[in-house]
């Protein structure tokens, strides 16, 4: 059920408000390029600056979108288990097919913790619903480990799936050897997707994708064709969208009054400035998050000018879609110039 491309969803604002109207949109443009599954109020679509009332509204529309059509995975952790026990609740309502559980950030608890103190109590509350432990220790400065995982697993067969997004494919090798073959593997990193797919260690079976906000199409279609054993096509799609891959984080150095500087723009920053770079309606970040350095939208504009010459097909179904203009909207300095900060 949860094999393929399944994209983490930005959230459009409009006057720092949800912008419902053009959430739908985005949600249409997501179903008619047959994406696998969509995910409602994960990081990328800024679950950290949503209020629980915000939270729910997204996860609502999401779920009522795509019934019937592809699954709906909500965002429902927090580092509160009580807080994501009641998001839980009300994403099952809402009809959600899968909660998506962050490990618990900032208060930092322990593997075992994780599990028996968070992962546990909300798999038993939804025995029906899949959970999906999401394990990211560079955002959390916690770690769901896999042997933590597949005991989850073995107490609560619902908890059948991770999102992972360690970056160490050690720690995935050894969640597959801990969880077994009929466990689920999905990527959390766009550019590792093949790598875990193709590891005979792994054997993903998916993303869980930021770039498919913008190329849904080709992020489905090379993880389709890899599932299919077809690995030269999924290598070709892969290596077409690797300059968009690269915009998941950019970083720059910046030069300041005191001396250079490394700005990271992380997800979903350089996302939501490229949509808006083609003017898709996704409105800018929410704040602390904010705009990108000049040096840094460069590298966003290099990346789309890269993957438009060289591989038209990728961006193709959103030019159909949202009828935009991509070479006018690259060329036209006055797209570009709120996109960014002017100085350090």
């Amino acid at each position: 059920m949860f094999a393929g491309c399944h994209t983490a969803l930005i959230t459009p604002f409009k006057n720092d408000a949800i912008d419902i109207e053009s959430f739908e949109k985005l949600i249409a443009f997501q179903l008619k390029n047959e994406i696998n599954g969509i995910l409602a109020a994960g990081t990328t679509g800024e679950s950290p600056v949503l209020s629980w009332q915000e939270h729910n509204q997204v996860v609502a529309t999401v779920s009522k979108m795509t019934q019937n059509k592809c699954v709906c995975i909500a965002g429902t952790g927090s580092n509160n288990t009580s807080e994501a026990l009641t998001a839980s609740h009300l994403a099952v309502d809402d009809g959600a097919d899968a909660l998506l559980l962050v490990d618990p950030y900032y208060n930092g608890p322990s593997s075992q913790e994780i599990r028996k103190e968070y992962v546990s109590p909300i798999a038993e509350a939804f025995t029906e619903t899949t959970i999906i432990p999401y394990v990211i220790p560079g955002r959390t400065g916690a770690q769901l480990l896999p042997e933590d995982l597949a005991l989850c697993y073995q107490q609560f067969p619902n908890v059948s799936a991770v999102k992972e997004a360690t970056g160490n494919l050690d720690n995935m090798r050894r969640t597959r050897h801990c969880c077994g073959e009929k466990f689920t593997i999905l990527s959390g990193d766009d550019g590792l997707t093949l790598d875990m797919m193709g590891d005979e260690e792994i054997k993903a079976s998916g993303v869980i994708s930021v770039l498919a906000n913008v190329a849904p199409k080709a992020v489905g279609d090379m993880v389709r064709a890899n599932l299919a054993g077809d690995s030269d096509t999924a290598q070709k799609l892969g290596d077409a969208l690797g300059p968009l891959f690269g915009l998941v984080t950019v970083t720059t150095q910046e030069a300041s009054p005191f001396g250079d500087v490394t700005c990271r723009a992380r997800n979903p920053l350089a996302l939501k400035t490229l949509m808006q770079l083609l003017g898709l309606p996704s409105g800018s970040c929410r704040r602390p998050l904010g705009k990108m350095s000049p040096s840094g939208l460069d590298v966003v504009i290099e990346a789309v000018r890269t993957t438009w010459a060289n591989n038209p097909e990728i961006l193709q179904p959103l030019v159909d879609f949202f009828e935009v203009d991509i070479e006018a909207r690259l060329d036209d300095p006055a797209n570009h110039k709120e996109l960014c900060y002017q100085s350090y």
